[in-house]
């Protein structure tokens, strides 16, 4: 069956002046047109592609890689607002429609919106939607504390910033925890800090413990090495300068620098913290 909205692999069964056709297993066959097609086709070989509907509401397929498929979330931008709703750039020929019954907030031309991309059952078209609340949840979610996990920022919020874990769980990154630039479509790793009772799901963007210590500690040898062994940081540098200079917490840096010298790599001094 071929899956509209997703990635087919498909066997070449004719070439015609408008292109390849290519089928599947049941029987059913979509356009490859000439523009798409590679030059190193075989028929009966195979061909990975994306299908989905054309202006004409026709299934079509293109060699071309879309920035978001069905069932996954992106940050796309708005290239047209009509009269049933705002059409985004989604890497194809053919813009993905958002109905204005999908808008969490009315879209506009130009700025860009993290949406998900579905097939509308009544209509059989791929659509997209930004009312992204009533697909995340976190019932029964798999991960254990300090998972590395898969993030996707979505919105800012007074906490911190609220992220799409693993294209399905919702969480939060506090803004004490967050020593980088964030924002709005950023993706990016993290680790599970926290499983509350009522399912809610705190994230932090540095491995916890033993683990946080380790990498923070390569973190800060490899810019001294960068720095030709020489940083200006010490105990007495302000957690400002410190998550400047390195994204990392004073607390996280007091440790690592602890851990390399206890390891003789590096010498404290007044002026900050030297490699031997």
């Amino acid at each position: 069956m071929i899956e509209l909205g997703n990635y087919n692999n498909l066997k070449v069964l004719r070439s015609t002046r408008i292109g390849l056709f290519l089928g599947d297993s049941e029987g059913t066959e979509v356009l490859l047109p000439n523009k798409y097609v590679p030059e190193d086709f075989e028929i009966d070989g195979e061909l990975e592609v994306f299908c989905y509907l054309d202006n004409n509401e026709r299934p079509i397929a293109t060699t071309l890689k879309p920035i978001i498929k069905r069932g996954g979330f992106a940050y796309l931008e708005v290239k047209e607002v009509g009269a049933y709703g705002a059409f985004l750039d989604w890497g194809l020929e053919k813009h993905l429609l958002v109905p204005f019954r999908e808008q969490q907030v009315r879209m506009e031309e130009g700025k860009k919106y993290v949406v998900h991309c579905f097939l509308d059952q009544e209509s059989f078209r791929l659509v997209g939607t930004s009312r992204l609340n009533r697909l995340l949840s976190n019932t029964g979610f798999p991960f254990e504390v300090n998972t590395e996990v898969n993030l996707l920022v979505y919105r800012k919020t007074p906490l911190g910033w609220e992220v799409i874990i693993e294209n399905q769980y919702k969480g939060l990154v506090f803004e004490s925890d967050v020593f980088q630039p964030l924002g709005v479509g950023k993706r990016l790793k993290g680790y599970i800090k926290n499983v509350r009772p009522d399912n809610k799901v705190d994230v932090t963007l540095q491995p916890i413990g033993v683990s946080m210590m380790e990498s923070t500690a390569t973190l800060v040898y490899e810019k001294l090495e960068e720095n030709n062994g020489f940083l200006p940081l010490h105990d007495k540098s302000t957690p400002e300068e410190i998550k400047e200079a390195l994204q990392v917490s004073k607390k996280a840096f007091k440790k690592a620098i602890g851990n390399l010298y206890k390891a003789k790599k590096i010498r404290i001094a007044d002026d900050g913290i030297h490699l031997t």
